[in-house]
């Protein structure tokens, strides 16, 4: 029970690595606040949670509008009375195109919810926190931080990178108050978000390259598992790594080495 007594804010946990996230966490002892624009897939999720003896809620919010992460954590406080753990997981491809057919409001919109939704999610929290310290996790990507191949992935890419820079400053600012602050960055990794990423034209983008057969070494080019990345954002949530902040873990199978 790692994170018994503890209480956990999980954005973007109705599918992916947050609901695999939110299920692992409330396993090792948890009460987890999963939080989503999609309430029946966040349903499932509390539903599975309860069913093996998990405790959970369900809320609804859109990370890009502070209000509803106000809404949110004040929600977590009033069931619980704290807040522990943060992992700031929600985001979306967005749109990637060439940056000449890449649209103002389509880059505004990514930088929306996975830049400005990551400072609205600890800036939430943060007061909180403080009260007896804690964790922030961040999901930022190999793209932007050690991967720069995936062309049109200029707004994508920009908001990771600023993800990373975040976690940093504030790793320093918040120090004082025992709140560590960490950021994974995965690779290729099976979850739904690529089923909503629009590519328009990215070829005209891409440097002719050939790579050999399978991307990811470490597994000869099968993409890694969301549950393989709960087990990270898992540690850097307990206090087994209770000595780690500003600190970034990529977690690709080796893919950003050869690709970056």
């Amino acid at each position: 029970m790692r994170l018994k007594e503890k209480v956990a804010l999980i954005t973007g946990g109705g599918s992916g690595i947050g609901a695999a996230s939110a299920k692992l966490f409330a396993k090792e002892g948890a009460r987890v606040a999963v939080l989503g624009t999609t309430r029946e897939k966040l349903d499932r999720v509390v539903e599975e949670i309860r069913k093996a003896g998990g405790e959970a809620e369900a809320m609804e919010g859109d990370i890009s509008v502070y209000a509803d992460l106000e809404r949110a954590v004040g929600e977590v406080m009033k069931r619980w009375g704290r807040l522990d753990v943060v992992f700031a997981n929600a985001g979306i491809n967005g749109v990637w195109a060439p940056i000449d057919e890449l649209k103002p409001e389509e880059w505004d919109k990514t930088l929306a919810v996975n830049l400005s939704g990551t400072f609205y999610t600890i800036k939430a929290a943060v007061p909180h926190l403080k009260e007896r310290g804690g964790s922030v996790v961040v999901t930022s990507s190999v793209n932007g931080t050690t991967m720069f191949s995936n062309s049109g992935a200029s707004a994508y890419a920009t908001t990771k990178a600023g993800q990373v820079a975040l976690t940093k400053m504030l790793a320093l600012e918040l120090a004082k108050h025992r709140i560590r602050v960490n950021v994974i960055c995965p690779g290729a990794i099976t979850t739904e978000i690529e089923e909503s990423t629009e590519k328009r034209d990215i070829e005209k983008a891409r440097e002719p390259i050939e790579y050999p057969e399978g991307e990811i070494p470490l597994t000869d080019g099968k993409p890694g598992s969301a549950e393989q990345v709960a087990e990270l954002v898992l540690f850097l949530a307990s206090d087994e790594s209770s000595h780690i902040t500003g600190t970034p873990v990529w977690i690709d199978g080796g893919q950003s080495l050869m690709q970056g």
